[in-house]
């Protein structure tokens, strides 16, 4: 059996590619839709591609099974949770697919798979049994995606905080709970192979470790050890979920009704500078500035937004830039495709051009002008908080802001921030700040494109003695 795990940082999303070796076959199980870069891993490990399955309906980024049934791929995918939940774009379909109930079973050469319906984080969400059928009868491991992770399970409540289903994060948390009480009955040999690793939205808790075994994280995972009750786990489970990027509730939108095709990877030109700005400053685009936060602060193209391209790539520009926006890019050119890439697999496809940032140095040298962000650090806080002109905007997650605060600061995550400018005083100077000072800038960069005055905060939020602690 040929078994790959594949990594994506900026989401901290794991598929998996499994071969069997004899029939040179491979399936590809929660693939994103950059799919080129799959089709190269099987090529050099002398396989061939001929299925592809989802364990359920993303939040996070966009599925590359539609990439791959267009190519005539046999798609796998859940066939339950109901007709809300349901594969739209597969349906009815001229594409070659095989919806799954609880128990279905394919194989793929000597490579067999079984569906076992786990909801809670979804309703639909499927966990597949992986057995090696050249060696073994019975199952080796688990490919969980969203329903079990290294130290954390699938958070219940995107349906509600994300998706914006009403009054369901409760029920959501009780169906978890029921899978997660059939989880702890399986032997405790079996790998755990989840969907996500330390870093992801899709949990409070995830580890680093990519891998795990069922007896592991049923003696070490604090969220099945909290499942002692139905109660107990409904209340660990709840309490002290991250704010969702806003993007999220388009990718499942997109994920059920079918995500655009992608076909080739979008092709940026680079630009002169002026047409640049010109483009990028008209209505409909935005520039997105992936330098890292100092340079951008110092100097940056009035209106621009600000993500460095780094593990938070994707959530800064997913919740800042809406989906029919043209993006232009400040970046340098060697990492102009990694960019992309990310930007596609959430769905923001229309990057238009670039400029690097030695051409915006340029553009300085000429003496044109560039906008900066005002900085001040904690130490100076306390006397810019007593101005009548000002308020605190705390842009870190709820559950830290509970923990300790600045007295009367708002509280808003970076990641719903757009969604809530018009609750901000527009009559006041904002100082914005986070933990350390890399979400407040990127926040910083989002209020001043919006028209409001701002100050970053570019400190850690140790050097405040101050905070209200809860």
């Amino acid at each position: 059996m040929f078994f790959k795990q594949i990594f994506e940082e900026k989401l901290a999303q794991y598929a998996y590619m499994v071969g069997c070796q004899a029939s040179g076959e491979a399936i590809i199980i929660d693939p994103m839709r950059d799919i080129d870069r799959y089709e190269e891993f099987a090529n050099r490990e002398g396989l061939e591609i001929i299925a592809a399955a989802d364990t359920h309906i993303h939040a996070d980024y966009l599925t590359g099974a539609r990439e791959f049934a267009e190519k005539g791929v046999k798609i796998y995918a859940s066939d339950e949770g109901g007709d809300d939940w349901r594969y739209e774009w597969l349906i009815n379909s001229d594409y070659n697919y095989q919806l799954l109930k609880d128990g279905d079973r394919f194989s793929i050469g000597n490579i067999h798979f079984e569906a076992w319906h786990t909801p809670g984080h979804t309703p639909e969400h499927l966990t597949y049994k992986v057995t090696d059928g050249a060696a073994a009868d019975d199952p080796m491991g688990l490919i969980t995606g969203d329903f079990i992770f290294v130290g954390d399970v699938g958070r219940p409540d995107l349906l509600e905080t994300a998706a914006g289903q009403k009054g369901v994060m409760e029920s959501s948390a009780r169906t978890l709970y029921d899978s997660v009480t059939e989880f702890m009955r399986q032997p405790e040999y079996l790998q755990v192979w989840p969907g996500h690793g330390a870093g992801s939205a899709c949990g409070k808790a995830l580890g680093a470790v990519p891998e795990s075994t069922v007896g592991y994280e049923l003696r070490f995972n604090p969220s099945i050890k909290a499942a002692s009750s139905e109660q107990n786990f409904v209340d660990f489970i709840l309490e002290g979920q991250p704010e969702p990027p806003l993007y999220f509730a388009r990718m499942k939108r997109d994920n059920r009704r079918g995500p655009k095709l992608l076909g080739k990877l979008p092709q940026p030109q680079h630009l002169e500078t002026e047409g640049f700005i010109e483009e990028g400053c008209g209505e409909g685009a935005v520039i997105l500035d992936t330098r890292n936060r100092s340079d951008f602060v110092d100097g940056h193209i009035s209106g621009s937004l600000s993500s460095p391209l780094d593990k938070n790539f994707d959530t800064v520009s997913g919740s800042f830039i809406r989906e029919e926006e043209r993006i232009y890019l400040v970046i340098e050119p060697e990492r102009l495709e990694e960019a992309v890439r990310a930007l596609i697999r959430i769905g923001l496809d229309n990057v238009e051009g670039y400029i690097t940032p030695a051409d915006l140095s340029d553009y300085q040298e000429k003496g044109e002008p560039l906008d900066h962000i005002e900085r001040t650090d904690f130490g100076k806080l306390q006397g810019l908080i007593n101005a009548e002109d000002s308020a605190v905007l705390d842009v870190r997650k709820a559950t830290e802001y509970e923990e300790e605060h600045i007295e009367g600061a708002i509280n808003i995550a970076h990641t719903r921030l757009l969604e809530h400018l018009e609750e901000l005083p527009k009559d006041k100077t904002l100082l914005v700040h986070c933990q350390s000072g890399g979400r407040a800038s990127a926040s910083a960069a989002l209020l001043q494109r919006n028209g409001y005055r701002v100050k970053l905060v570019d400190d850690h939020i140790n050097n405040w003695p101050d905070l209200v602690k809860k």
